[in-house]
């Protein structure tokens, strides 16, 4: 218990660090304290999780490594003759495979048929916006990306909006405290990517973008970890038994 706290103050001082490093644009420094972060966060996560899901510990373990990838493409000098960028399609299929990792964790908590009956509409809508949603953002890159480039990107965007709209899915399904703190998570990661996507393709010289990238992330992860730690409400009937019983 005492270790889990130690862990718990080094998880925040490292999340304010890691901040304060991409205000002053120390991107170098600044993936590296995340991926030290991400690797605690896994500890501290199998520490203080009774009930733990190999689900999500797979997306933190996927999530962890593509950020270490990263970080060893940001220290290290790989010199390939190439023109293809291996680097960037493992990390984007690493970063893919995590968020795959935490879909699958809300599909086998909800029956889809039966959440998709319920909400109709709702589900409709989802499905139509989603796709709006994934063509705009990600042709803004058209004009800085290969084809197959595009395509990782689509695939990409398209997995980050699955999770977001599945989340808001499962809260409207379940409708209590851990399904809302993933959904809060899952729209701070849809947040970070469009902030993300717009550094890198818009305005790249405006760091505050960065910043408020880097700050949805963190608060994703603050978010999934509190989820992880509570459990479904379960469903109470406040109509007495002895009525429940009466025909109309």
């Amino acid at each position: 218990m005492y270790l889990s706290k130690i862990l718990g103050t080094v998880l925040i001082l490292l999340s304010i660090l890691f901040l304060g490093l991409q205000s002053q644009a120390l991107e170098i420094e600044a993936s590296g304290v995340k991926t030290l972060a991400m690797i605690l966060l896994i500890v501290f996560y199998v520490m203080r999780v009774k009930k733990k899901h190999i689900l999500f510990l797979m997306f933190l373990v996927f999530f962890t490594i593509a950020e270490f990838f990263n970080y060893i493409t940001w220290v290290i000098n790989f010199d390939f003759s190439e023109e293809i960028d291996y680097f960037y399609y493992v990390g984007n299929i690493l970063y893919i495979l995590s968020y795959t990792f935490l879909i699958a964790r809300i599909l086998v908590s909800i029956n889809m048929s039966k959440a998709v009956t319920k909400f109709p509409i709702q589900s409709l809508s989802l499905l139509v916006l989603g796709i709006f949603v994934v063509y705009l953002v990600t042709d803004t890159t058209r004009e800085e990306l290969t084809s197959s480039q595009y395509t990782l990107e689509f695939t990409y965007n398209a997995v980050i909006m699955i999770l977001m709209s599945l989340s808001l899915l499962y809260y409207m399904a379940k409708d209590d405290k851990k399904s809302m703190n993933l959904l809060i998570g899952s729209i701070c990661i849809l947040f970070s990517e469009i902030l993300q996507l717009a550094y890198f393709y818009v305005a790249e010289d405006f760091n505050v973008l960065n910043l408020l990238c880097s700050l949805f992330i963190v608060m994703a992860f603050l978010f999934y970890y509190l989820q992880s730690r509570l459990h479904h409400k379960e469903v109470v009937s406040f109509i007495p038994q002895n009525q429940q019983n009466l025909e109309v």
